[in-house]
C-alpha cells in the first residue's frame, strides 16, 4: 500500500519537528522511516524531495530524490512539482545510454542546520507535494549550505546552489512548521495534464 503524502490541513505540517537522537539513527525505527520517505517520494513522478512531517513524522528529517543528482536534470525553477521538465528528463535518460549512469542514492539528511545562505537571491517557482496542484514564486537564497546527519549518523556539510540550494530551504521551511504558499506570490492552481 502507497505511503500517504498528508496535505497542507495537517496539524503536523504546522509543527517544529523534534530533533533525532544521534544515538537512535541507525536504529531500525529510523531506518523504517527513511524507506517510507524514499517511498513515498519514488512514487511521485513530480517529487524531488520530501520530508517527515509530510508523512506523518514529527522528526527533523528530509531526503533529496537521486534525481536532482543527474546529469541533466533541470538546475531552476523546480522544488517539488514540474511534470513537463520531469517527462521530458525519462525521455532521454531512457534513450540517451550516457544518462542511464551507475545509480546515485536518494540525499539523507537527519537535524539539518542551514549553516550558510548567500545574500544573492532570486524569484523561483515552487510547488509542494503536501500543497497539490498549487504553484508560485518564492523569494531564495542562490547558495545554502547545510550541516546534517546522514543514515549511518556520520556528520557532514554539503554546499549547493540553484534547485539544490532551493531544496534545501524549502525541506528546512518543513522542519519550522512552513509551507511555501506562507510566503509565496502569484500563486496559481495547475492541475496535470
Amino acid at each position: 500500500m502507497p505511503i500517504k503524502i498528508l496535505q497542507q490541513n495537517k496539524k503536523i505540517l504546522r509543527k517544529m519537528a523534534d530533533e533525532v537522537s544521534v544515538s537512535d539513527i541507525r536504529k531500525i525505527k529510523i531506518k523504517k522511516i527513511l524507506k517510507e520517505m524514499s517511498d513515498a517520494l519514488a512514487s511521485q513522478d513530480d517529487g524531488v524531495a520530501i520530508a517527515a512531517p509530510q508523512i506523518g513524522y514529527s522528526l527533523r528529517i528530509f531526503v533529496v530524490s537521486s534525481k536532482v543528482l543527474k546529469a541533466g536534470f533541470p538546475e531552476r525553477g523546480l522544488s517539488q512539482g514540474d511534470g513537463p521538465r520531469g517527462s521530458a528528463l525519462r525521455t532521454l535518460r531512457d534513450s540517451d545510454p550516457v544518462q542511464r549512469a551507475p545509480a546515485v542514492k536518494n540525499l539523507v539528511f537527519i537535524n539539518p542546520k542551514i549553516s550558510k545562505l548567500s545574500r544573492e537571491k532570486e524569484w523561483v517557482i515552487e510547488g509542494c507535494l503536501s500543497v497539490r496542484w498549487l504553484y508560485g514564486r518564492t523569494h531564495r537564497s542562490k547558495k545554502a549550505t547545510v550541516t546534517a546527519y546522514d543514515k549511518n549518523a556520520k556528520k557532514f556539510t554539503r554546499g549547493a546552489s540553484g534547485l539544490l540550494a532551493q531544496i534545501f530551504q524549502h525541506e528546512t521551511d518543513h522542519l519550522n512548521g512552513i509551507l511555501f504558499t506562507d510566503h509565496a506570490k502569484d500563486i496559481k492552481e495547475e492541475l496535470p495534464k
